[in-house]
């Protein structure tokens, strides 16, 4: 008994530390440094929650820019032997693990390309989570003929929109630069009203 006590003590004492004061140190230095990113980045608009900036949306109107293709699957809700898609769903964040040898892929990418050329890749091909809230600006630019004419406005400001919301790589040199589809579209919105 006179070493199991002090085994079980500290076993007891790293668990609390550990398991309780550690992260509820972490999570109150988060919640204090960086509110917005520790509540999960979450984009209102008239005090209504609408999005993530971390998590992509499928916009499917002509009036919107559409993000990367996602190709995350899901249980169907008539049949849980079979799958469907459900794209952009946080709760299956994942890739489709597709070869690139897969016939599967390469007809997705052939019937995403159909009779268009000069496509950046981030526009045919998925990103690994399945969720990516980014676009390239070339994505982006691409689209802007489209979205201008399906909301009648010049599509001078339309990718007036885009190159105000271009994000340039961290510090400058880390990553790529990139144009969150949300807030794309928010401002888009916005410059409706």
């Amino acid at each position: 008994m006179s070493h199991l006590r002090p085994a079980i003590t500290l076993i007891v004492l790293f668990t609390l530390l550990t398991g309780v004061a550690f992260p509820l140190a972490f999570v109150g230095f988060g919640q204090l440094a960086f509110p917005f990113q520790s509540g999960g980045s979450l984009v209102s608009r008239n005090g209504q929650v609408v999005g993530s900036a971390l998590i992509g949306q499928q916009f499917t109107s002509d009036k919107y820019f559409h993000g990367r293709p996602s190709a995350l699957m899901g249980a169907d809700p008539k049949d849980a032997t079979k799958q469907v898609p459900t794209p952009y769903d946080a709760s299956e964040s994942g890739a489709s693990n597709l070869a690139a040898t897969s016939k599967a892929l390469s007809d997705r990418v052939a019937a995403d390309v159909k009779g268009r050329s000069g496509l950046p890749a981030d526009a045919v091909t998925t990103s690994a989570s399945g969720l990516d809230p980014d676009i390239s600006p070339e994505n982006a630019a691409l689209q802007v003929p489209s979205v201008a004419a399906a909301r009648h406005m010049a599509p001078a400001a339309v990718a007036a929109l885009v190159a105000a919301r271009t994000q340039a790589p961290l510090l400058g040199f880390i990553g790529q630069p990139r144009v969150n589809v949300l807030a794309l579209n928010l401002a888009l919105d916005g410059a409706a009203h």
